[in-house]
């Protein structure tokens, strides 16, 4: 097993290119996410192999639940094939939220390109917007005194949301083209250092142009990321690119038990 973090967003890897690993169940990856009793990570990824595609991303949350789209977790993948020997100029592959592209650029900085929107819920408090995950967008002054894990977690478990859950995102515009976003996520059901789709999200939101080619800095507790994209309107955006910084942390040997 492998860990990898991407802006503090942290991963165990599991490489099932030639498909070793037949199952895993919930309980066994709850405890190799467990903090305190396993490895400890967000989430635990399996890069298998898909054919068409460069490889399959295969994703599940730290409570055991095979989750939706995790950015941060596709950019650290891209990465780790990088390290296991797939080495692309661009990469393509397969998630469960259809097909993406990454690059890597010479800095180590991985870029991944996220699904088009194009259904955006305007609330008078707060935003619904799909960026692989769901996520629920609030705007806010000094985020950094926002109770994150109490106010998300009261938001996730709502009547409104409890059903299939709901990433939730605070937001502060710190400067034109800069925000900072502190996240509560579902299947982790706590803050996360970092979200992908989470900044994603934010960042389309706080587009400063009004429409065409939109670039967004973004701050999170774990390092800065960026956001650009084409915002055709106030319902769709398109030819989106996550960037940031995903890198090897270590490699372990855990003997999970059945």
């Amino acid at each position: 097993m492998y860990k990898y973090q991407g802006t503090g967003n942290d991963f165990v890897i599991i490489d099932n290119y030639n498909s070793a690993v037949k199952e895993l169940t919930t309980k066994q990856i709850k405890l190799i996410c467990n903090r305190h009793f396993g490895i400890g990570a967000d989430g635990l990824m399996l890069l298998g192999n898909k054919q068409g595609y460069d490889f399959e991303m295969i994703y599940y949350n730290a409570d055991g639940n095979q989750g939706t789209m995790c950015g941060n977790g596709g950019r650290c993948l891209v990465k780790f094939a990088h390290h296991s020997g797939i080495h692309k100029s661009a990469y393509r592959f397969f998630a469960v939220d259809g097909e993406h592209e990454a690059e890597i650029d010479l800095d180590g900085t991985v870029s991944l390109k996220m699904q088009n929107v194009n259904k955006v819920d305007y609330h008078l408090n707060y935003t619904i917007i799909n960026t692989g995950s769901p996520h629920f967008v609030k705007f806010t002054e000094n985020v950094k005194e926002v109770d994150v894990v109490s106010t998300g977690h009261d938001i996730r478990y709502s009547k409104s949301f409890a059903e299939e859950g709901i990433n939730v995102n605070f937001v502060e515009s710190t400067s034109e083209g800069s925000i900072f976003v502190r996240t509560y996520e579902r299947g982790v059901e706590d803050e996360t250092l970092s979200c992908g789709t989470g900044v994603t999200a934010a960042a389309l939101l706080s587009a400063h142009n009004e429409n065409g080619f939109n670039t967004v800095d973004v701050k999170t507790p774990g390092g800065r990321l960026s956001v650009e994209f084409d915002r055709i309107n106030d319902q769709c955006f398109e030819n989106i690119w996550l960037s940031g910084p995903a890198e090897f942390v270590y490699r372990v040997e855990m003997d999970v038990p059945e």
